[in-house]
């Protein structure tokens, strides 16, 4: 996995590390029980603090995404789409949803781009699947 984090972006670094971790997670590069690199490791290769790696380890340990060892470090803890979200992820990731679609709207995108700009973005993750039973509102086919 290689992790681009942008020092000028007014996100802050730690959460740029989070979402580096889960795009990889959904793009296929990372898998179940792989190793993530150690705090120290990681941010001597980003040339960052090793709290901020550490702040971002923390916050996708709480989320569920890795699992934190003190012998074995952080790991992957599940594979994207391997089964139902935790109680509640679905309610806290529609309110993230809400305020980005608002964020569409006000800058004048309509509904056909939106969709088709969450199709492509979608599609654009390597572990994608749609399980049986499962119906792809997004696909043109």
């Amino acid at each position: 996995m290689l992790l681009t984090i942008d020092l000028d972006s007014e996100v802050p670094i730690y959460q740029q590390i989070r979402d580096r971790v889960v795009e990889a997670i959904a793009d296929g590069d990372l898998a179940e029980g792989s190793a993530l690199p150690s705090t120290r490791q990681l941010a001597a290769d980003l040339a960052i603090n090793f709290h901020t790696v550490n702040k971002a380890y923390d916050l996708l340990r709480r989320e569920g995404v890795i699992r934190i060892n003190r012998k074995s470090g952080a790991v992957v803890r599940r594979d994207a789409g391997s089964g139902p979200a935790e109680a509640g992820f679905a309610d806290e990731w529609q309110a993230r949803l809400r305020t980005l679609l608002a964020e569409a709207t006000v800058h004048g995108l309509g509904e056909q781009e939106v969709l088709r700009r969450c199709g492509e973005v979608i599609d654009s993750f390597g572990a994608r699947k749609v399980r049986p039973g499962e119906v792809d509102l997004l696909s043109n086919g």
